[in-house]
């Protein structure tokens, strides 16, 4: 038996923060070293950061890229680690994965079928790569590279990949792959959280490692990466038609490594004796780029698939979202380095649900990382490690305000503070009813009427809703 152990890499980045990026692919490097993993892929564009937009068309994007994937693959000695990167090429933009081998860059693979519905528009900075296209260039940094549609072969291990987009659409690059003998295929991705998603992405990852006979590897990335998406660290490891292992989701770690033996001999025989696979033979010996490395020897064990309760749960759509909404909560809080949150909370579903979602982040939070962990976290906020318990922090970090109109009654007001109290939360009370009748006054004067409950009732409901905003927003 060829066994070799394989690992995903989930990471919480964050667009352009170079020094940031760049320790947390070190730290989740030698936490896979010290697991014994042999190759570890990192999501899509884990140097960067996915959310750069526009900055990625930015000569200094590029060079900073490329230097920091110079001073990080020193920290793969012993290892195969794909980095992903945008990379410049003869005037276009390619979003690849870099595949670095005992700390020498071997190639580069590219993204061929770009995202561009829902919130995607990689259309906008990349240029989709060419099935079939080799290129050896020099980079703006003067280093010779090779990018392409390459296999490639480490230790006598194939090595192909599907970068994120690459793994939805019916054309897989994954056929061509198998075809030219890849035994592991690896999937960087930057795929944003959606309900069912999950699912959809075991579907592929399982049927992906079936239908080619291949061990798969998906890494995704985590968290609320630039307050565009979030993400939810999916990782997940197949082998010929079977799920090995996945990982915990919308972890607040700053990274989490999930890894389990690939067995590669019994990848191939088992495409040996399909009916169905056909060898392109004039392919395998070409278009490839290779590496001596060698394999440490472990021992076979048997893999143990085991997911969180919350996962088969008969409400696991209301656990994603509360999950995933914590989880981008408490990314943006600490990103835009903010105090904490304010909710004007009026005592009704909606508002409700918010004010628990930050109190759920630090349940979760301490639940996972340990009250220290966040502590370290959100140390620039002002007097937070001197709460003693969960309520406490939520004091801290949570204001709720209730914005009493003359419309305002007692069950609304006494549903705002029961809530408030019971999370801990910081309440308020403001009388804003002179800031909805001046607002009236001001539409009546121009509209030449008085305003009536009758035939301006939307109207009248936005001006008490948005004269509300402005006094959670100081």
């Amino acid at each position: 038996m060829k066994l070799i152990r394989v690992g995903a890499a989930v990471l919480n980045q964050t667009p352009l923060d170079w020094d940031g990026n760049a320790a947390r692919i070190r730290e989740a490097i030698a936490a896979a070293r010290e697991a014994g993993v042999s190759i570890l892929c990192l999501p899509e564009l884990c140097i960067t950061g996915y959310g750069c937009e526009d900055a990625f068309h930015a000569p200094e994007t590029q060079r900073m890229a490329l230097q920091l994937l110079e001073e990080l693959k020193a920290e793969t000695a012993g290892m195969i680690v794909s980095f992903g990167l945008p990379l410049l090429v003869c005037g276009s933009l390619y979003n690849t994965a870099c595949l670095v081998v005992n700390g020498n860059i071997l190639g580069f693979a590219a993204k061929q079928n770009l995202a561009g519905d829902g919130i995607h528009y990689e259309q906008r900075w990349f240029k989709p790569f060419p099935a079939g296209a080799q290129y050896a260039f020099h980079a703006n940094n003067g280093r010779l590279y090779e990018i392409g549609d390459f296999v490639f072969e480490v230790g006598n291990v194939r090595i192909g990949f599907e970068i994120c987009e690459d793994a939805w659409v019916a054309d897989r690059p994954g056929a061509e792959l198998a075809s030219r003998g890849v035994d592991l295929i690896l999937n960087p991705s930057a795929s944003h959280f959606a309900f069912g998603k999950h699912e959809i992405r075991k579907r592929f990852v399982i049927e992906g490692s079936r239908a080619f006979n291949v061990g798969y590897v998906y890494a995704n990335l985590l968290g609320n990466e630039a307050g565009r998406a979030i993400y939810d660290g999916d990782a997940m490891i197949a082998q010929a038609g079977k799920l090995l292992v996945t990982g915990p989701r919308f972890s607040y770690a700053d990274w989490h490594i999930t890894h389990a033996v690939v067995d590669i001999d019994l990848v191939r025989m088992n495409r040996s004796r399909s009916v169905s696979f056909r060898p392109n033979l004039r392919e395998l010996d070409t278009n490839w780029l290779g590496d001596d490395f060698q394999y440490p020897e472990i021992q076979p064990s048997s893999p143990s698939l085991s997911e969180f309760a919350w996962e088969s749960s008969p409400c696991v759509k209301e656990e994603e979202f509360t999950r995933a909404e914590s989880l981008a909560l408490f990314d943006y809080l600490r990103k835009s380095r903010s105090q904490g949150f304010v909710v004007s909370l009026s005592g009704g579903a909606d508002s409700a649900a918010c004010s628990y979602l930050v109190a759920g982040l630090v349940d979760f939070a301490t639940a996972e990382i340990g009250r220290e962990g966040l502590l370290k976290k959100l140390s620039y906020i002002r007097d937070l490690d001197g709460a003693t318990d969960n309520k406490e922090l939520v004091h801290r970090l949570l204001a709720c305000v209730y914005q009493a109109t003359r419309n305002s009654g007692k069950v609304t007001r006494d549903a705002a503070r029961t809530i408030a109290t019971a999370l801990g939360a910081e309440y308020f009370e403001f009388d804003v009813d002179w800031v909805v009748e001046e607002y009236k006054s001001l539409v009546s004067t121009g509209i030449g009427r008085e305003l009536d409950w009758k035939a301006d009732d939307v109207a009248l409901q936005n001006i008490q809703a948005r004269a509300r905003a402005p006094g959670c927003g100081c």
